[in-house]
């Protein structure tokens, strides 16, 4: 039998690979010769890699078309103390004899007794990779030869290689290396690539090196040069990194191309942030917003994201809600897309019902914006905890930390203000450079409440030498959302811990807008921002004298509930009330107007 994808491949071609089976190889050496001739030149005909498993009496146990992990394999726990008992050797049509990021990951997964890749161009045998398990201190990882010829692979005892690691298992307690450690690859600024280092390690993987190339045109197969990739190659060999981090969007064939060069997992900084946000979201809308953006990225990538879809993958860019939906057919992911754009609609009813019910009892609405970890969620907590009425100081606050999108999900909550009464406050996602264009429209339903508010507070991590930049990334996604000209306050947070010369560098790129200099954490200034949130939202009550007869106490109720009381006294001829009403309480209780007085600020 022939596994793997032979749709396609003539039926004489299947009879010459069924042929493999019965080729006898010695116990000890690598692979049989005929076998070698025959999967090469099958290879380069029908330009597929072939692979065949050997196990330890020399038998062959499967013959596939696809990469290795097309073979049938046991899949054996490192618990057991022992390897799989098949040796993998499969081919290369390319010409490049590096194992792949899939073969290692194979290797190290599958737990096989080796695995090697031999590289042909036009039917002929180029050279070969062996790869085999190791140990390094007490953990389960691989260890590649390249480059090897025909002779020397011939040479190889394998049987004795396998016992001797097999043994090691044995008699150490050993530990599978199953974590993630990266090397950061840019060429955009330096400063980005530090950004890329911050989002990076709030996936919780190490960094071991960054690798910064500037370059004025990208190349279209490796987006870095050639000589720059085999450079990386050697040093993840060396820093035993198993996945390399792109700063930019990336293609699927460049991811592709990339890992078969580089023997790793390779994703960008697109798949990175949505990573963050897969393990990050917690509400329903979060969840679905994420995967929606997941599906959508992924969806004309499907044909090169290489180890993202391998069976034998795992780890960053592969969890989140939208993991499983990515092995599925191209037309399946599409009516996925449709019923979560139709969940997210759903959702979308509910909070225009609530926007629509804040809208008709005239409650201002104020939004935190800003760049991710400026110190929204923070600020949001503080005012909270000052101005928030009882019933709200009881409700669970945000989730704060110093990391990068520690908020996913919108809260509105409600303050009152000394002057102006009862206002919502809305805490937002983050924003961030780069941001996944497919990401902004997933969150647009949440993004609304910065569409329709009345005034936004433009949070500035004060603190942060790239200040500047990230305030410019944020106008940038206001200008997308279409709400870049808004009333606007910008709050310089985190004064505490930023110097005079930060401080000077973000105001002079502010220019002539108004700015105020706070610490939520510390609890500067905040008194003076919510004074100056009051002057600056528009204020749509008006102050009115009211005398109402005892026996309308329907009307006295009905003030209590939908007005502000200022003042109230009984008198001979009534209950007089001074009060600030909208325009709509003034228009059911005007025949019991005294005066008429409309307040300014």
């Amino acid at each position: 039998m022939i596994y793997g994808n032979i749709e396609g491949i003539r039926k004489s071609i299947i009879d010459e690979l069924e042929s493999v089976y019965s080729i006898r190889n010695l116990k000890d050496e690598v692979c049989d010769v005929e076998i070698l001739n025959i999967i090469a030149r099958i290879s380069s005909q029908i330009e597929r890699e072939v692979s065949v498993g050997i196990n330890r009496k020399g038998n062959v146990t499967s013959v596939a078309i696809g990469d290795s992990t097309s073979v049938e394999v046991p899949l054996i726990d490192i618990e057991e103390k022992r390897l799989s008992g098949v040796r993998v050797i499969h081919t290369h049509p390319n010409g490049y004899c590096n194992l792949s990021a899939l073969d290692l990951t194979a290797l190290l997964k599958l737990k096989l007794d080796a695995i090697v890749s031999v590289a042909i161009i036009d039917g002929k045998i180029i050279d070969f990779s062996l790869g085999m398990l190791t140990l390094y201190n007490s953990k389960l990882e691989t260890d590649e030869k390249i480059n090897l010829s025909l002779e020397e692979i011939l040479s190889i005892h394998i049987l004795d290689k396998i016992r001797f690691i097999e043994n090691q298992i044995k008699t150490n307690d050993v530990i599978e290396d199953t974590e993630e450690k990266a090397i950061l690859v840019g060429s955009d600024t330096k400063e980005s690539l530090e950004e890329l280092r911050d989002l990076t390690e709030a996936c919780d993987i190490p960094v071991l090196k960054t690798v910064f190339q500037s370059r004025n045109k990208v190349d279209a197969a490796y987006f870095i040069g050639r000589g720059k990739v085999l450079e990386i190659a050697a040093m993840r060999q060396v820093e035993r990194a198993n996945v390399i981090i792109f700063d930019d969007e990336l293609s699927g064939s460049q991811v592709r191309n990339l890992e078969a060069a580089l023997g790793a997992k390779v994703i960008d900084r697109t798949t990175l942030i949505l990573e963050i946000f897969a393990t990050r979201a917690k509400s329903k809308e979060a969840k679905i917003q994420v995967e929606l953006a997941q599906l959508k990225y992924r969806l004309s990538r499907l044909q090169g994201l290489g180890t993202i879809l391998s069976r034998t993958g795992g780890g960053i860019g592969t969890r989140g809600p939208g993991e499983k939906k990515l092995e599925t057919d191209r037309r399946h992911i599409m009516e996925t897309v449709y019923d979560l754009k139709d969940e997210l609609k759903k959702i979308k009813k509910t909070r225009d019902v609530q926007r629509e019910k804040r809208n008709k009892e005239n409650i201002p609405k104020v939004s935190l914006v800003g760049y991710t970890n400026a110190g929204k969620s923070t600020l949001r907590n503080v005012l909270c905890d000052i101005a928030a009425n009882k019933e709200n100081k009881i409700k669970e606050k945000v989730f704060e930390a110093n990391m990068l999108f520690a908020t996913l999900d919108t809260t509105t909550r409600a303050l009152t203000l000394s002057k102006k009464g009862v206002i919502t406050l809305t805490d937002t996602v983050g924003f961030v450079r780069k941001l996944p264009h497919d990401l902004v429209e997933a969150f647009k339903s949440t993004l609304e409440e910065v569409i329709f508010s009345d005034l936004l507070c433009h949070v500035i991590d004060s603190s942060s030498d790239a200040s500047v930049e990230q305030y410019e990334a944020v106008n940038e996604v206001l200008k997308e959302l279409g709400v870049i000209n808004k009333e606007t306050i910008l709050v310089l947070n985190k004064i505490d811990q930023a110097t005079e010369e930060q401080i000077a560098k973000i105001k002079e790129a502010i220019g002539d807008n108004e700015v105020i200099e706070i610490s939520a954490r510390e609890k500067i200034n905040l008194d003076e921002l919510l004074n100056l949130v009051e002057e600056k939202l528009p204020y749509n009550y008006r102050k009115v004298e009211y005398l109402i007869p005892y026996e309308k106490g329907d009307i006295q109720s009905f003030l209590h509930r939908n007005a502000r009381i200022l003042e109230e006294e009984y008198k001979d001829d009534g209950t007089y009330m001074v009060a600030e009403v909208d325009d709509e309480v003034l228009n059911k209780t005007k025949e019991y107007v005294q005066t008429n007085v409309m307040v300014t600020n």
